[in-house]
């Protein structure tokens, strides 16, 4: 890490049940919790939040609404939120459905966008800690091709009449740094797990959540119901939406070929490749007892930004059982991609041939590796190596893993798709 010393250590989490919060962040927290104590997370309070700062009233294609009660429902009586986690999750989806508001607002105004082409995208679909975060950081940075930056997810259409800094920042950026540094400075160790900025590349189920229909709300509050209802419904509508705001950000700046990246897209390949039928499939493979203890201990320390006293090993029921259903449906469904167009990059392959790698998705693309790709990713991957923020030491027996998840399931997953010779 340019600049500074690697943390040598790696930390152990002892607090996942009985958080410490920094001091730093308790004034923060402090406005959170007595904001979240006026709040009802309803979806009528939320649209009428969103007209009201927005300034419109067309929502464009109906359905969301009772979706978005489903979501409020398991909210309130499942997810056992503190008041800072119910103000947390107000903002969130209020600013979610402004979002909505305004891509609806533009595509009024400008109907041609209706008729953009979103060609060839190249998605990623792989569990967070199986390298699809280095790997689309990487892509990302290749000048050919059209990504999202975290700062561009969080609000995709700029606020009418709102005008860049002195500095020429867009506000939009400013307000997403803003955040992070709540954050981090919230939840220190965060970075050590997944690093966020407002330029990295982010997953496209920020766009998905507009039309409230998403596992995006399974990262953020311990929601049982929502995943069951998400789970029972074709997703293919909201891929068309995702496409649809796909068509609005390249209106607004431009691109090409977009590539994309999130877990969601393993249980969702099928809707990928109807909305997407000229996508390339990157898919990325890592042992899954890994996989799991990570992912739910990220998520559990996160917890504390929205429930006083998060149960670890509730946070590993629920997410060993949810990797073994995306690995699940992975198994299922992965052979409806053609060979011609999907690749399976397993973890460890990655992180030893990761320019061989590339170049082999690059190649099953028909996507141009030159001199400024090549140069763009030794640019990233130089500033940004592996554990550069320290790392963490994983104890699965606290999140009651591996045992919550279906061995059968994962046995026949590894042996597809991580057993070579």
């Amino acid at each position: 890490m340019t600049g500074s010393a690697r943390p040598a250590d790696p930390v152990r989490l002892d607090d996942l049940a009985d958080p410490v919060m920094p001091a730093a962040a308790e004034a923060t927290l402090s406005l959170l919790r007595a904001y979240g104590e006026t709040l009802a997370l309803e979806p009528d309070a939320m649209m009428a939040a969103a007209e009201q700062r927005s300034g419109l009233s067309s929502w464009g294609a109906g359905g969301f609404e009772a979706r978005l009660g489903v979501l409020c429902t398991s909210l309130r009586h499942e997810a056992g939120l503190s008041p800072v986690g119910v103000a947390t999750s107000f903002e969130m989806l209020v600013q979610t459905l402004v979002n909505r508001l305004r891509v609806e607002d533009l595509v009024a105004r400008h109907p041609e966008i209706e008729a953009i082409p979103i060609e060839r995208p190249i998605v990623i679909c792989g569990l967070p800690r199986t390298g699809t975060t280095y790997l689309h950081n990487s892509m990302a940075a290749d000048p050919a091709l059209r990504h999202l930056p975290y700062w561009e997810s969080l609000e995709p259409v700029p606020v009418p009449g709102e005008e860049p800094g002195p500095d020429g920042e867009d506000p939009r950026r400013v307000r997403c740094a803003a955040g992070l540094e709540l954050l981090n400075t919230a939840l220190p160790y965060f970075v050590r797990m997944h690093e966020m900025t407002p330029d990295h590349a982010h997953e496209e189920i920020q766009l998905l959540a507009m039309d409230v229909s998403t596992m995006l709300f399974e990262t953020t509050a311990m929601v049982p119901s929502w995943r069951d209802y998400y789970k029972s419904n074709d997703q293919t509508p909201h891929y068309r939406y995702l496409r649809r705001v796909l068509q609005v950000l390249t209106f607004l700046a431009g691109g090409s070929r977009w590539v994309l990246k999130s877990p969601q897209h393993l249980e969702q390949l099928g809707p990928l490749r109807t909305v997407f039928p000229d996508a390339t499939f990157v898919l990325t493979h890592r042992d899954p007892d890994q996989v799991a203890t990570s992912l739910a201990t990220m998520v559990a320390y996160s917890a504390r930004l929205s429930v006083d006293r998060p149960d670890p090993a509730a946070y590993g029921r629920f997410w060993g059982q949810r990797v073994t259903d995306l690995l699940g449906a992975c198994l299922r469904d992965r052979d409806l991609l053609p060979a011609e167009s999907a690749i399976d990059i397993p973890f460890d392959e990655f992180m030893r041939e990761g320019g061989a790698t590339l170049a082999s998705v690059y190649q099953l693309a028909g996507q141009p590796l030159d001199d400024a790709a090549r140069g763009g990713m030794a640019q990233f991957q130089e500033s940004h190596p592996r554990g550069r923020h320290g790392t963490v030491h994983y104890v699965p027996e606290l999140l009651g893993l591996p045992t919550t998840t279906r061995r059968d399931v994962l046995e026949a997953y590894r042996d597809r798709f991580l057993v070579t010779g």
